[in-house]
């Protein structure tokens, strides 16, 4: 049972950008024939949200094991998680970012999850993921960690 779950969806925001796809394909088939323009801006703009939403990745918490993407790990595994926000996520995501983290960070999502990682077997020191709600996450995983405890 998931006690957590959230998909990393992009914002309204991104679907509005996308948007300008479709001027740009009818200017480009528009000389040729402009129902080619029509249909192939529509097809352009259908498949790119398509496409988004398929692809946006799931965390989740449950089941003994946290799932960010495609990567799984046993929540025994799992260190003391922390929520990042503001200027403290920009440097996790940057100047402060160890090259071996393992990332599930999505460009429109500003707050992320540092989950440290006690697995001796796996080199990477800890998992950084985008959540738009960083302080529910911490506290699935923190809930869970205790029930494991328990």
């Amino acid at each position: 049972m998931s006690t957590y779950r959230e998909r990393l969806s992009p914002s309204g925001r991104i679907y509005l950008y996308l948007v300008l796809l479709i001027p740009a394909s009818i200017l480009v088939f528009a000389p040729i024939n402009m129902l080619a323009g029509i249909i192939c801006a529509v097809v352009l703009y259908g498949g790119s949200v398509i496409t988004l939403l398929v692809l946006s990745p799931v965390v989740s918490v449950g089941d003994g094991m946290l799932v960010a993407g495609k990567a799984r790990i046993p929540l025994s595994l799992v260190g003391e998680p922390e929520a990042m926000t503001g200027a403290a996520a920009t440097m996790a995501r940057g100047q402060r970012l160890d090259a071996r983290a393992w990332l599930c960070i999505r460009g429109w999502i500003q707050p992320v999850v540092k989950v440290t990682i006690h697995d001796p077997e796996d080199p990477v020191p800890y998992w950084l993921i985008s959540s738009r709600n960083p302080k529910e996450l911490v506290a699935a995983l923190q809930q869970a960690d205790h029930e494991l405890s328990s």
